[in-house]
């Protein structure tokens, strides 16, 4: 009976520790996904600058250059162009796909697409900078956040396991004369 409690102790610690990693991990996500997309639209800006190729061409190209979640918003808006138009495709590539981004990122992200394929070239740059100082903003504020939240997160995996297995050994130890 003592083994049986033991593996159980064990399980909740280990339990304990994985969702806190989870959860500090999905900080540190968020802020290399913003990462990732700012990396994405220097890319978009550099491209429409000098390439002068359409839109879906080279969002397709950026979705190979990045990680996958954040890839694969260009690579969705890209091929949503093709019966929508730019802006729509843009959030609806947003709004789709599985990111670690809170609201207010996805909302700074969405907001490319105001003037995306709808003004002239330094219009659309204009909107880039825009975005990127936007991402600056939240990715400071992301950043914070892992630093703070990551901390607390591994010691309270920690803490919440072994404070579980603590007293639920220590209730049981009634039965063992304690």
């Amino acid at each position: 009976m003592l083994v049986i409690k033991f593996i159980f102790l064990i399980m909740i610690l280990v339990a304990s520790s994985y969702i806190g990693a989870i959860i500090s991990n999905k900080y540190k996500d968020r802020t290399i996904e913003l990462k990732e997309v700012k990396k994405g639209l220097n890319i978009f800006e550099t491209k429409i600058k000098y390439t002068y190729e359409p839109v879906p061409e080279i969002f397709n190209e950026i979705s190979k250059n990045l990680n996958e979640n954040i890839g694969n918003i260009f690579k969705i808006a890209s091929s949503e162009m093709k019966s929508l138009s730019a802006k729509l495709a843009w959030e609806k590539a947003v709004e789709e796909s599985k990111t670690s981004m809170k609201k207010e990122d996805i909302d700074v992200v969405k907001g490319l697409g105001k003037l995306l394929g709808k003004t002239d070239l330094e219009g659309q740059v204009s909107q880039i900078e825009l975005t990127n100082k936007f991402l600056d903003e939240q990715i400071e504020i992301a950043q914070k956040d892992y630093l703070k939240n990551e901390k607390l997160y591994k010691t309270l995996r920690r803490s919440f396991g072994l404070s579980i297995s603590n007293n639920t050994y220590i209730n049981k130890g009634e039965d063992y004369g304690y």
